[in-house]
């Protein structure tokens, strides 16, 4: 009974569900997706780059002993400002005293010589060879003196340059030999400023620049200011390293309040200009294996997949290189919802009005 009870329930449920796939497809409406878009946009615009650099004193040399003897004498302090010519240390010249006296002595004696030689000679007592052999000897004890005087000359050490010292490697007492260190001086009136530049970079300026490269660059200190004097860059330091694939640049600053000293470290900042660069959202891109791409709409309202080439990066910008016409209409939003040849809606809005919104938020 129950089951008979039950049958017009049943009968009734499959009718409903019959009816119901009969209704026409034509009466379920989907709306197209909209999102909003921009377009690029052409301005003057420029990057600021920046390299780690060495700084280097453009005359910076080891001061070294040229004679062997006891220090007895130093006339400078570490760190100190030098003037050209000014004492800077004293060997013991007891030993090269004497040796100038002797050889002024032997130069007397040969002189002497010479000049009785001379006499004999204007009589014809003495042949011309043997005046001759008296000059050439007297010649020799002359230059002896000058060696001497030399000699005696080296133990007294003095600033070849204006300069500061460096550390002090001997002290007071210490026995000299030939050629030992005693400190290192820096002329840091001027400085060169050496730093990598990446083989792209190297070609954008060499090719811009006929071949002379006269950028003017800024110092960022390692305190994070910027020195208060501009360098220019002068040239370009031999071949590519080969491990970095990058090649060296040399700057000159000036440095007249000798902030700067030889072997300091900071990084050159360099104005990259990009005159009537197209612009566009990085919002607007994607990336895939490396490259970059974005969403253009076509004629059809269609969405396009588009490769673009990158020249250089910007706050929420990109500068493009390749990959986009002016005009192209490019999607702001929805790059996982939308798929290349789906039909969309959009909303354009002005490019400037898209970077003005996003430079506030970098702002912020």
């Amino acid at each position: 009974m129950q089951m008979v009870t039950n049958l017009p329930v049943v009968l009734g449920l499959i009718a409903t569900l019959v009816l119901d796939g009969c209704h026409p497809k034509a009466e379920t409406h989907e709306e197209m997706p909209r999102y909003e878009a921009t377009t690029p946009f052409r301005e003057d615009t420029s990057i600021l780059e920046a390299y780690v650099c060495q700084i280097r004193a453009i005359r910076h040399i080891e001061v070294r002993s040229l004679e062997k003897g006891y220090l007895t004498h130093f006339f400078v302090d570490e760190g100190q400002w030098v003037k050209k010519g000014q004492p800077m240390f004293k060997i013991m010249p007891n030993v090269y005293q004497a040796e100038l006296l002797r050889a002024q002595a032997e130069a007397q004696n040969v002189d002497i010589e010479y000049r009785n030689t001379q006499a004999l000679a204007d009589k014809n007592i003495v042949s011309a060879n043997e005046l001759a052999l008296a000059r050439a000897r007297l010649d020799k004890a002359n230059a002896e003196v000058e060696l001497a005087k030399t000699h005696l000359g080296f133990t007294d050490i003095r600033a070849p340059f204006d300069g500061i010292t460096d550390h002090l490697a001997v002290r007071v007492g210490s026995l000299l030999d030939e050629g030992d260190l005693l400190t290192e001086l820096s002329d840091i009136s001027q400085l060169w400023v050496y730093f990598n530049v990446p083989e792209a970079r190297y070609l954008y300026f060499i090719t811009r620049e006929n071949g002379k490269i006269n950028e003017t660059v800024q110092l960022r200190m390692a305190n994070g200011e910027i020195y208060n004097h501009t360098g220019v860059v002068e040239t370009i330091v031999g071949d590519f390293f080969n491990t970095s694939g990058n090649v060296q640049f040399r700057a000159l600053f000036a440095n007249p309040d000798r902030i700067l000293r030889h072997g300091q470290t900071g990084t050159i900042l360099m104005t990259i200009p990009y005159p009537n660069a197209m612009l566009i959202p990085q919002k607007a891109t994607f990336e895939i294996m490396d490259k970059i791409y974005l969403y253009v709409i076509d004629k059809e309202e269609k969405v396009e997949q588009r490769l673009v080439h990158i020249e250089a990066e910007l706050p929420h910008m990109f500068i493009v290189k390749a990959g986009l016409n002016d005009g192209d209409r490019i999607l702001l939003e929805g790059m996982r919802k939308v798929s290349p040849g789906e039909k969309v809606m959009i909303d354009l809005r002005p490019p400037q009005e898209v970077r003005s919104e996003l430079m506030k938020l970098y702002t912020e």
